[in-house]
């Protein structure tokens, strides 16, 4: 089987005030790992927040943030880019100022499938989408979009599962 054209998958995880929260993403219509069909993720995209959503007031004049991972583990908290399970990663950091309005608002992608010479390799059938925040409830919600493909497993596939132990 040839690589197929890209398609996308979306999923988005409500936050829950300050405690993680997790939402599974079932791939058994992509990955079927006896019959050797494995999908590749090429790039992931990441949306904080509903459509016009404001950051949750008021901001506290300390840091904020929210932050998401996608793994291939189920998790009961945010592990980090050193956790074997982790593809994706990444924050969004505002600071609250005197007033309570933001004086510092920065994204950062910390891992990502798109930074990768191949992409991401997945031969799970479920991923899970997490998000936690901290100093205040700043988004109601993470949404990812992740550009795929669908692909045969090969012996060299193969070795890179093995290799990065999923």
């Amino acid at each position: 089987m040839a690589r197929s054209d890209s398609f996308f998958i979306r999923a988005t995880v409500p936050t829950t005030a300050l405690t993680y929260n997790q939402v599974s993403i079932d791939l058994g219509s992509f990955v079927d790992a006896l019959g050797k069909t494995v999908m590749r993720i090429h790039n992931a995209s990441i949306s904080y927040g509903s459509p016009l959503d404001l950051f949750g007031a008021p901001l506290a004049a300390v840091n904020n943030a929210a932050a998401f991972q996608l793994t291939t583990q189920s998790q009961g908290a945010l592990v980090g880019p050193q956790n074997r399970s982790t593809i994706s990663s990444g924050k969004l950091y505002v600071a609250g100022g005197v007033a309570l309005e933001p004086t510092v608002v920065s994204e950062s992608l910390d891992i990502a499938p798109q930074e990768w010479t191949g992409g991401y390799l997945v031969a799970v059938e479920q991923l899970f989408l997490g998000v936690d925040q901290i100093g205040t409830d700043l988004v109601d919600q993470v949404t990812i979009v992740l550009e795929c493909t669908v692909e045969t497993m090969t012996a060299a596939a193969s070795m890179a599962l093995a290799l990065s132990q999923q």
